[in-house]
């Protein structure tokens, strides 16, 4: 296993080493998630993009198909894309103080 201390910012963000970013050919996006005490960041595969299918399946389950289905799948990519900056914009301003973020106590309630 290969392994390498990196910093973290002030605004909590960390640089892929080169060596680690060119063997696992990352792109403009990544995975990340935590798992047994572990954040793993990993690729983001285009090609087994689970999200784009399952919009496909529901919206072809929905009758669209044709022109109308890649209209459709056009206007809910474009929906996504607004959500996901609006969540990044939101990460952005907890990160600078200035919104508050959510705790584990607004989420999850009293233990």
């Amino acid at each position: 296993m290969e392994r390498k201390i990196i910093s973290i910012t002030g605004k909590r963000q960390v640089t892929i080493p080169l060596k680690f970013y060119e063997k696992l050919r990352f792109g403009k996006e990544l995975e990340c998630f935590l798992t047994d005490g572990a954040v793993v960041l990993r690729p983001l595969s285009s090609s087994d993009d689970s999200f784009v299918m399952e919009t496909l399946k529901d919206l072809i389950s929905q009758g669209y198909e044709g022109d109308e289905l890649l209209a459709k799948f056009a206007e809910q990519r474009s929906k996504i894309k607004k959500a996901i900056s609006g969540l990044i914009d939101e990460a952005d301003e907890i990160a600078e103080s200035k919104r508050r973020g959510a705790t584990t106590k607004d989420i999850f309630g009293e233990e």
